[in-house]
């Protein structure tokens, strides 16, 4: 399954989302607006399951308290539904 922490270019991949089939989780930063922007295109452009969650006042990095683990935990549920 796709996943990427600030370096996930998804406009580099654009030609490509099209044949994605996995199951792929964008978590963005709400204060990111650049890449989140990006990555609402990309969804639009994914035909498999797919989900776009945004932490709201977090920048590229998540480096506020807190933030880090809130990203730990979306992906711990994400995958634990999409393995399972």
């Amino acid at each position: 399954m796709p996943s990427s922490r600030a370096a996930g270019r998804v406009d580099l991949a654009s030609e490509a989302l099209s044949a994605v089939t996995a199951p792929t989780l964008f978590v963005v930063g709400g204060e990111d607006t650049q890449v989140l922007e990006r990555n609402r295109e990309a969804l639009d452009e994914l035909t498999c399951p797919k989900e776009l969650t945004v932490v709201e006042d977090a920048g590229h990095l998540f480096e506020g308290p807190g933030q880090l683990e809130e990203v730990a935990e979306l992906a711990a549920e994400w995958f634990e539904t999409h393995l399972s």
